[in-house]
């Protein structure tokens, strides 16, 4: 799926760079900490949690009881998960793959 290049200019490039640069969990956290807010962060894990319940087929009760997110989130990153640039699925099918290489 191609990328929408109305995102592309340097500034992002760079954030993107410097996330590409950590390598533990500890350096996510570190980094994260201090460019997000915490209500930035838990909303972000929220969505990535949403996408995933939504690709095993949760319904959005099941999500919602789970989650705590909005129908409006639930929505819109099932929006993403149909319509989007696949960024969802690429992270979700590595992170499944790393639970069973884990295993």
């Amino acid at each position: 799926m191609p990328i929408d290049n109305r995102l592309r200019e340097p500034h992002t490039d760079q954030l993107f760079q410097a996330i590409l640069s950590l390598e533990t969990l500890d350096e996510c956290y570190q980094f994260f900490e201090d460019v997000c807010t915490v209500s930035e962060l838990k909303a972000i894990t929220q969505r990535l949690e949403v996408a995933k319940m939504l690709k095993e087929g949760r319904t959005y009760d099941q999500v919602i009881a789970q989650t705590g997110a909005s129908t409006a989130t639930i929505s819109r990153v099932k929006r993403c998960l149909n319509y989007g640039a696949d960024g969802y699925h690429l992270v979700l099918d590595r992170l499944a793959v790393a639970d069973v290489v884990k295993e």
